[in-house]
């Protein structure tokens, strides 16, 4: 079933449920964890953000996103997902990406039906990034509140914009003796001008291929990079 303009989001969300992401290739090997010299071993962090849906007056899925703060040590002035690193409070990856969508623009997570988990992402610091899917009913019950100190703007784009060749720039790179694409999606709102890339942008085409059930309109070549073994071999994408 593709999605239409005017789907009912009740199927949507039924269906979404449904989803079976593969298992994570970036799983830390537990197997080794007594062993000595296990404290040598690379342990990647966790992470999680919100793909937080919601249909517009005409019908067609957008998704929330945000761009980061300027004074950001890292990725600032970029465009981000809601979310962020996982804490020890946190129940679970959704609890994660919902508290940390709740401290940046102040979406309270009784707004948001967590539908589903994606296949895990690894990001340029080897963070291991869990996409989480929520769906947001009620688009007028939001009432954005930014923090400044992590978030300067928030916006939404259509969903199926990531599925489409138009208003795509890519360029190819090598990370870890591996060959990928990055991509980069040019987008316009009133006089302003935003650039979702990275991983965002593969997030996204990832979402958007999951919920319209169809690939891309260009080639995606998304790869799985292999994690190093020990921590000395660690090294974040140039």
């Amino acid at each position: 079933m593709e999605v239409n303009p005017g789907t009912n989001i009740e199927e949507l969300i039924q269906r979404l449920r449904l989803h079976q992401p593969p298992p994570s290739p970036y799983s830390a090997d537990s197997s080794t964890a007594a062993t000595p010299g296990a404290a040598e071993l690379f342990q990647p962090r966790r992470a999680a953000v919100l793909v937080c849906l919601f249909q517009d007056a005409a019908g067609e899925l957008r998704v929330l996103l945000t761009k980061r703060a300027s004074s950001l040590s890292t990725h600032s002035g970029e465009v981000a997902l809601p979310g962020g690193k996982a804490e020890e409070d946190d129940a679970d990856d959704a609890a994660t990406a919902l508290r940390e969508a709740k401290e940046e623009i102040g979406l309270d997570s009784a707004l948001v039906t967590v539908v589903s988990s994606l296949e895990h992402f690894l990001s340029k610091h080897l963070l291991v990034v869990v996409p989480i899917v929520g769906i947001l009913s009620d688009i007028h019950a939001f009432k954005p509140v930014l923090n400044a100190d992590e978030v300067d703007d928030i916006f939404d784009v259509p969903l199926e914009m990531f599925l489409k060749d138009e208003g795509r720039r890519s360029e190819e790179r090598e990370w870890m003796g591996q060959a990928f694409t990055l991509h980069h999606f040019d987008y316009e709102k009133g006089n302003k001008k935003y650039v979702i890339w990275g991983l965002t942008a593969g997030i996204l085409i990832h979402a958007a291929s999951v919920v319209y059930q169809r690939s891309p309109d260009f080639a995606e070549r998304r790869v799985q990079f292999n994690l190093p073994k020990y921590s000395k071999e660690y090294s974040s994408m140039p």
